[in-house]
């Protein structure tokens, strides 16, 4: 059994899953409070599912690109239950596992997040005679280099901004297939692209598993002589996403 955890953006997921088979997944909108709704969610999905924490044998986790602080929780959390029941960890590409639900379709897949400064991160992947191909790693750019970029038609998925969407759409013309169905939680992609990893005996370092930033997270120093550390957690709302599983 496989535990799944995506914490990449503010929709969460976690998933279960038995040799790369979901069988049980839950996901959830929350407001920059991942770190305090992760765990009682994780504890939310075993329990319906009455799955014991001894039993998981594999955890894998969405490295990013994405939020800073939601990777981190999200890392974090699964390099300290990989290290708690000492079973591997494997770390996941959140645009690969935006891609993959689509990748029946044969079409060139580009997932797009926001990023911030007008930037978007993306990627590029394919599936052709029956192998799953990563065709242009994780990069920064905006919606106009990237429409130059672009000679067939192309699918566009993940959490695109609108703005981008109707960029993407006037520069594009036909070229460009927006995803506009609801495709199952990351969490679900991760399952499967983990265990078909797993099962080619891939596994990550806990000590070294790091996650993907493509540009380095705006920190600014406190004033003052003295550096202080300011942490503000505030209550979310529970979890209000397109659950399969409620508690």
């Amino acid at each position: 059994m496989e535990l799944a955890i995506d914490t990449s953006s503010n929709i969460v997921s976690v998933a279960l899953s038995h040799k790369g088979e979901v069988l049980a997944s839950l996901t959830w909108q929350t407001t920059q409070n991942h770190t305090i709704e992760l765990l009682p969610n994780l504890v939310c999905l075993l329990q319906q599912a009455k799955v014991e924490l001894g039993s998981i044998e594999a955890i894998i986790v969405a490295k990013g690109p994405g939020r800073f602080n939601g990777l981190r929780v999200g890392i974090s959390t699964a390099k300290g239950l990989a290290a708690a029941l000492n079973i591997p960890l494997l770390g996941v590409n959140t645009l690969e596992a935006e891609a993959y639900p689509f990748a029946f379709t044969g079409l060139p897949l580009r997932p797009i997040h926001k990023a911030g400064r007008e930037e978007i991160a993306t990627a590029l992947y394919r599936q052709k005679d029956n192998e799953w191909q990563c065709l242009e790693a994780e990069n920064l750019t905006t919606v106009k280099t990237l429409c130059r970029r672009i000679k067939q038609k192309t699918l566009f998925c993940g959490e695109i901004p609108p703005d981008a969407i109707s960029e993407i759409q006037q520069k594009l013309g036909k070229q460009a297939i927006i995803s506009q169905s609801n495709s199952p939680s990351r969490a679900s992609s991760l399952a499967i692209l983990g265990w078909r990893k797993l099962s080619r005996g891939e596994q990550d370092d806990p000590v070294t598993l790091q996650p993907l930033y493509l540009r380095p997270p705006h920190i600014t120093k406190p004033k003052g002589k003295t550096p202080l550390l300011s942490l503000r957690v505030e209550q979310g709302r529970p979890g209000n996403g397109n659950s399969q599983i409620r508690c």
